[in-house]
């Protein structure tokens, strides 16, 4: 029976180009954020479905890869519900591992404890461009700080890291969960439909306020919560300084104003201490998917590259889910599969790769000869280069032109006579 070479849909394969640059990422990554006093930590692809299911994960709950029960557990007979099949899953992000894994080692950790992690996930989304049920993420985390200096920290990281990549002038949208609960109240929202009201603002970037100020009629919040938050998103948006101006509105909230001082604090010290070009913006309209989220949340857009590119936040009481304990926690995740993308698309070179060389061997070279060459690239292979001994094939143009592609700058073709 012939194999079928077509991998799982909305998975894929990655050819050597591809590969090389991926690799230099995540080399680079672990170098910048190992010189931030991250470690780099590995926890398993699957997890418990009680773990995975714990309402900590939004719609990402529903896109589940399901495991099912092995041995003796599996009773596919008197099965009645999905849960008789299944007990486990594989892992749709890297933050609720790494909740469970701090649970777990805890007491073995440092405390704050700064984790980096770089692995697959597994999503049943529809696949599209750039869009996959397989794909790599990113994380750094901070456990066990609750004051705005892991946000700092996060942020300089992250604007390292993509300095060197080649990246600037990119934007971090920050907002606080805290400050859109503010808002609604402001308008009149009752606490019961923040999270409804919150889905709607997201998609101002889509949308527009008049298609946000639409769906929220359609969706029945009264006519003078619409009005309010229209006066609301107008005064923002004309404000030169909209973090004051947000502060002018809700003033008297002792909590409010610290919050908005404390998103004040973070632009203002990431701007002193950052070592590429870019921006911390204030976006009221961010809301981030995740219901875990407790306090600030970003994200980042890079310049001329329409949407996310990475994002994350404060998750202050997840950790307690799992410890029984108050632990803060905050944490970002770079658009790993987007950044690569980019990079592939924009004939990205990965540094050093022009030190690479290539000896063809003719098929039926004496040994005696094939032995010297063997010893030259040895020899060259300790000065640093990549060097690659193979033998030449008959159509030699298509060989050289797919090894010109893979970076071989030099090809030598070696023959007898």
């Amino acid at each position: 029976m012939a194999l079928n070479k077509t991998p799982v849909t909305g998975m894929r394969d990655i050819l050597p180009r591809e590969m090389e640059i991926r690799d230099y990422c995540i080399s680079l990554i672990k170098e910048t954020y190992r010189s931030f006093g991250f470690t780099p930590i590995e926890t398993p692809l699957a997890e418990t479905l009680g773990n995975l299911l714990s309402k900590q994960g939004g719609d990402n709950e529903k896109l589940i890869f399901k495991i099912l029960k092995r041995g003796e557990k599996l009773k596919i007979e008197s099965a009645k519900t999905e849960e008789d099949l299944a007990d486990s899953g594989l892992r749709y992000d890297l933050t609720v591992p790494l909740v469970r894994y701090y649970s777990a080692h805890g007491n073995e950790l440092s405390k704050p404890f700064k984790a980096l992690q770089i692995g697959p996930v597994f999503r049943a989304d529809r696949p599209q461009r750039g869009r996959y049920r397989q794909f790599y993420q990113c994380d750094i985390d901070i456990i066990g700080e609750s004051g705005i200096a892991a946000e700092i920290d996060l942020f300089l990281a992250t604007s390292t890291l993509l300095g060197r990549l080649g990246f600037q002038n990119f934007t971090i949208h920050l907002n606080d969960r805290r400050l859109l609960k503010a808002m609604a109240a402001y308008c009149g929202i009752g606490e019961a439909r923040f999270d409804e009201a919150f889905i709607i603002w997201d998609k101002m970037d889509k949308i527009g306020l008049d298609g946000v100020l639409k769906e929220m009629t359609e969706n029945g919040f009264p006519a003078e919560c619409v009005a309010a938050y229209e006066k609301l998103s107008m005064a923002l948006k004309a404000a030169e300084m909209p973090l004051k101006a947000l502060a002018a509105l809700l003033a008297g909230n002792t909590e409010t104003e610290r919050q908005i001082s404390d998103l004040e604090a973070i632009i203002e010290a990431v701007g002193q201490a950052a070592t590429v070009p870019f921006k911390v913006r204030f976006d009221p309209t961010l809301v981030r998917g995740m219901s875990y989220y407790t306090g600030p949340i970003f994200e980042l857009e890079l310049d001329g590259f329409g949407g996310s590119s990475g994002g994350g936040g404060r998750y202050d009481e997840l950790v307690g889910k799992f410890t029984g304990q108050p632990v803060p926690a905050c944490g970002i995740s770079i658009g790993f599969e987007r950044l690569i993308l980019i990079l592939t698309e924009s004939g990205f070179t990965v540094p050093g790769s022009g030190a690479k060389k290539a000896y063809l061997l003719e098929k039926n070279l004496p040994q005696e000869k094939a032995a010297e060459i063997r010893v030259k690239a040895a020899k060259e292979r300790a000065e640093g280069k990549t060097v690659l001994v193979g033998t030449l094939m008959k159509n030699k143009k298509f060989q050289k032109d797919q090894l010109f592609a893979e970076g071989y700058g030099e090809i030598e073709e070696i023959y007898s006579r």
